[in-house]
C-alpha cells in the first residue's frame, strides 16, 4: 500500500473515532454566514451528491433547493448521526471512500462541505475526473472550505499538507490538510477544465462555484 493510502486510512479512521465528538469540534470561523448565504443563492435543485457529507451538517441545507440528495461518507458513525438528524425520505446516505466509489447515476450538483482540503494533491485531477463523472452535463459544483492549520498540528512543516490531529481521548491521527490559495486553486481547476470561480471571506474560509468549461 503506498504512503498516500495509508493517510488516508488513517483519515477515514481519525473521523470515524471522532464522530461521537464531530459536532462539538466546529470552530466559528468569520465568514460562515456568507456561505451559507452563497450556497442559499446557488439554488442546488434536481438532483444533488454531497461528498463527505458528515454528520449531515450541509444535508439540510441542500434539501431546502434539491429535489433529492445523495450523501456519501466513509464513516457509518457519522451516517448514523446525519441520517438521525436529516430525517428524511429524500436523502440517501452510502457509505464509501469518495476515492473509489463510482456514482449509479449522473447529479445536478455535486456540493462539497469543507471536504477539498482533505483531498491529497496526487489525488487532485483523478477527483475532479470523478467529480465530472457525477455531473450531468449541464451539472454545476459548489464546495465550501478551510485553510486553517494550527502550529501544533504541522508535525512534517508548514510545507507539508500532512497535519496531525488529537480527539478528545488524546489519540493522534495524520491527516490531509491542503491550505488552498482562492486563486491558486482557481487557476487549478482552469487548468482541469472547470470554469470556477473561488471566493474569499473574512478568515480562512473559502468557496467555489461553477462548472465545466
Amino acid at each position: 500500500m503506498d504512503k498516500v493510502q495509508c493517510l488516508l486510512d488513517e483519515q477515514i479512521a481519525y473521523y470515524r473515532a471522532l464522530a461521537p465528538d464531530y459536532l462539538a469540534q466546529g470552530l466559528d470561523f468569520p465568514g460562515g454566514d456568507e456561505i451559507a448565504n452563497a450556497l442559499d443563492a446557488f439554488r442546488s435543485t434536481g438532483s444533488v451528491l454531497e461528498f463527505a457529507c458528515g454528520p449531515g451538517v450541509w444535508t439540510g441545507q441542500l434539501l431546502r433547493h434539491a429535489t433529492d440528495v445523495t450523501a456519501v461518507d466513509a464513516s457509518p458513525e457519522v451516517l448514523a448521526i446525519a441520517a438521525a438528524r436529516v430525517r428524511s425520505e429524500r436523502v440517501r446516505f452510502v457509505q464509501a471512500d469518495v476515492f473509489t466509489w463510482k456514482p449509479d447515476r449522473r447529479y445536478d450538483v455535486v456540493f462539497m462541505g469543507f471536504w477539498l482540503s482533505h483531498v491529497p494533491a496526487e489525488r487532485f485531477g483523478s477527483f475532479w475526473s470523478l467529480v465530472a463523472d457525477c455531473l450531468k452535463p449541464a451539472g454545476r459544483v459548489f464546495f465550501a472550505d478551510d485553510a486553517y492549520r494550527t502550529p501544533d498540528e504541522l508535525v512534517e512543516g508548514p510545507s507539508s499538507e500532512t497535519i496531525r490531529r488529537q480527539i478528545p481521548d488524546g489519540t493522534a491521527y495524520r491527516l490531509v490538510k491542503v491550505p488552498h490559495r482562492p486563486a491558486d486553486l482557481q487557476r487549478q481547476l482552469q487548468d482541469l477544465g472547470w470554469d470556477i470561480t473561488v471566493n474569499s471571506t473574512a478568515g480562512p474560509l473559502y468557496w467555489g462555484a461553477g462548472r465545466r468549461a
